[in-house]
């Protein structure tokens, strides 16, 4: 109850301030959102695991939070996992906990990060891309990974011990994969369709 109150808290909060207007108006905008919300479905459902209940998937949710910003971004990674989980690739049962782990919590990771760079560090294009982009993104898989590694072990589903030797030691494989995506994702979005990342801005990282 207490997880579906926070969920619930961060949701309402991130839709009083969301774009709806523009959501409603704007047809390219919605293209935007939507087909981002649908890309990040069949991501999801590639999962590999050793044990079940312990499996991994790319998030690409660094990408997401920076084309939507804070707010938007959650709705639409909201949509993936309700389609990922009405296909049966997750469980209704642990849809709460999906939702902050997997959705909430990256996204969340991922903005912070990019308003650190932006507020600290300097800006330019390579700082955007490896920063906010590469670096990023292998920070948020791995926040969520042992977010959701501490939850498992805590509500008894497998020991820690099991945990780490069929969980956390694959975690490495996956932080190159996962920065990668996402960093090569940005670099092609600020290249050709800089107007579809709403934290990229032509005065700061390319000084026009």
């Amino acid at each position: 109850m207490i997880l579906w109150l926070l969920n619930l808290g961060i949701l309402v909060l991130a839709g009083r301030g969301a774009n709806w207007s523009r959501l409603l108006s704007d047809k390219s905008y919605q293209h935007l959102c939507f087909g981002s919300a649908i890309a990040l479905v069949p991501l999801w459902m590639l999962q590999a695991g050793i044990k079940e209940g312990l499996e991994f998937h790319f998030l690409g949710l660094t990408t997401l939070a920076l084309m939507l910003g804070w707010r938007m971004s959650q709705f639409m990674a909201l949509l993936s996992l309700l389609l990922v989980t009405l296909f049966g690739f997750e469980g209704w049962a642990h849809f709460g906990m999906n939702l902050m782990l997997g959705v909430i919590l990256p996204i969340s990771t991922s903005y912070f990060v990019f308003l650190l760079s932006y507020s600290y560090l300097t800006r330019h294009l390579f700082v955007y891309i490896f920063v906010a982009g590469f670096f990023n993104g292998a920070l948020a898989i791995a926040v969520k990974s042992i977010a959701f590694a501490v939850y498992i072990a805590d509500a008894g589903i497998y020991s820690w011990n099991t945990v780490v030797d069929n969980y956390l030691s694959i975690l490495p494989l996956l932080l190159f994969p996962e920065a990668l995506l996402n960093g090569m994702a940005l670099t092609l979005l600020v290249v050709f369709r800089p107007q579809w990342v709403c934290t990229f801005y032509d005065r700061d990282y390319l000084n026009k």
